[in-house]
């Protein structure tokens, strides 16, 4: 990563109810959430402050269910997105990881190219967005985020000039998906 990718501004993130819940599935998802309590100080952490009355009304409405950790805990969890739409605690294997990324770029990269700080991916018609999805959980700090079309990507990274070295680690991830 460059040095300039940790200059990159942080987002902005609208005071909305979907933003606010939207948050909070990537909390459950990435953390073990024991109680509405701790759920509340991570929204804090990232600027959103709420009341236990809005956390509870949002959580019934993600159908936000209480399943048993890796420890054995009970801890919150979301259905899943797509065809599994069971609920399954966070643990450091759940969520998008750069190994599931490497294995997706494999499968649909077809081509790079980049060009000052944005990066178009090509993929088979139909996979951007699938690509796009699985690059924008795995929060790489080198990107900003990812717009996609049918057979398009385009990744737009942190640093002014850093568009070359982002789509270099794209083929490096689909050739490392190979093993």
């Amino acid at each position: 990563m460059s040095p300039r990718a940790a200059d990159a501004p942080a987002p902005v993130i609208p005071a909305t109810k979907s933003a606010r819940q939207h948050r909070i599935i990537e909390l459950l998802t990435r953390h073990p959430v024991r109680s509405q309590g701790d759920l509340a100080d991570l929204l804090a952490e990232s600027g959103m402050h709420v009341t236990q009355a809005t956390l509870s009304r949002d959580l019934v409405e993600l159908d936000a269910v209480k399943v048993r950790g890796a420890d054995g805990a009970l801890v919150y969890a979301v259905p899943g997105e797509g065809g599994d739409r069971s609920a399954t605690a966070a643990t450091p294997e759940t969520g998008a990881s750069e190994s599931r990324l490497a294995r997706l770029c494999n499968e649909l990269l077809v081509s790079t190219t980049s060009s000052a700080n944005l990066v178009v991916l090509r993929t088979p018609p139909g996979a951007a967005q699938f690509l796009a999805s699985a690059i924008d959980k795995v929060e790489m700090r080198e990107v900003i985020g990812t717009i996609a079309g049918d057979d398009t990507v385009l990744v737009i990274a942190a640093d002014a000039r850093g568009g070359d070295d982002v789509a270099r680690r794209f083929t490096s991830l689909a050739l490392k998906g190979t093993s």
